[in-house]
């Protein structure tokens, strides 16, 4: 199976002091549905807002065995795709089309390619025929869908996705789930949400101050009650 991202010996401190992570090492593959889980501050967003640049590890995480750096952030970019937590953060433009389109005009689509491509990522979501809607007066849940196709527009081959299910009623989570399930691109999704995690991913990575606690099959860390109490993942 080919790796895709090569994380090593990776440690990331904030200015202020605080430690996020330490000595980090994780292999992400081509075809992984892979969860990243963990209490509040343990690292999770940190880790991956390193997987396309946003955040930098001097040469300790590598896409399909280049380092991430200044000279090849653009083709990162749109190799792994980040979806934020709150959609309003990745939604600036007065359409919908408008917001799909900005990644790919970025990246020089000729405007045919423009529009093939928000149709292809809408449609992927579910979320065909709302080109030309406000994405400012959409639901929470068609908020994320018009995000995560911002992201899809630019074809990437990884998908990172943080709390796709987080301010969702029971109907919209699964609505999210479904969507999401139906992607073939290697998915890296943080959340705090087990029964999600049960439902997409086959990898479980459980982070706690800022080091990595657990890597494993999903049914095998689901199945260990006492490391879940342990993470602050289970009620003891």
């Amino acid at each position: 199976m080919q790796e895709l991202i090569k994380i090593e010996n990776l440690s990331f401190g904030y200015p202020d002091g605080q430690q996020a992570l330490t000595d980090i090492n994780l292999g992400i593959y081509r075809g992984d549905s892979v969860a990243i889980v963990g209490p509040n501050g343990a690292g999770k967003s940190t880790l991956v807002l390193h997987f396309n640049g946003i955040l930098r590890s001097n040469g300790h995480v590598k896409l399909l065995g280049k380092p991430i750096d200044d000279n090849n952030l653009k083709w990162v970019r749109s190799r792994v795709g980040v979806v934020f937590q709150n959609p309003d953060d990745q939604l600036f433009s007065p359409t919908v089309f408008d917001d799909v389109a900005f990644g790919p005009m970025n990246m020089g689509y000729s405007q045919a390619e423009v529009e093939q491509a928000v149709k292809m990522a809408l449609g992927l979501v579910g979320m065909s025929g709302f080109e030309k809607r406000s994405p400012h007066h959409l639901s929470v849940g068609e908020k994320k869908r018009i995000a995560m196709a911002t992201v899809l527009s630019m074809s990437p081959e990884v998908l990172v996705i943080d709390e796709p299910t987080s301010n969702l009623d029971p109907r919209g989570k699964w609505d999210i789930i479904e969507v999401l399930k139906g992607f073939s691109i290697t998915k890296i999704i943080v959340s705090h949400d087990l029964e999600m995690v049960r439902e997409l991913c086959h990898r479980m990575v459980i982070i706690d101050h800022g080091r990595v606690a657990a890597d494993a099959k999903t049914i095998d860390v689901l199945a260990d009650k006492k490391l879940l109490v342990a993470h602050g993942l289970a009620a003891a």
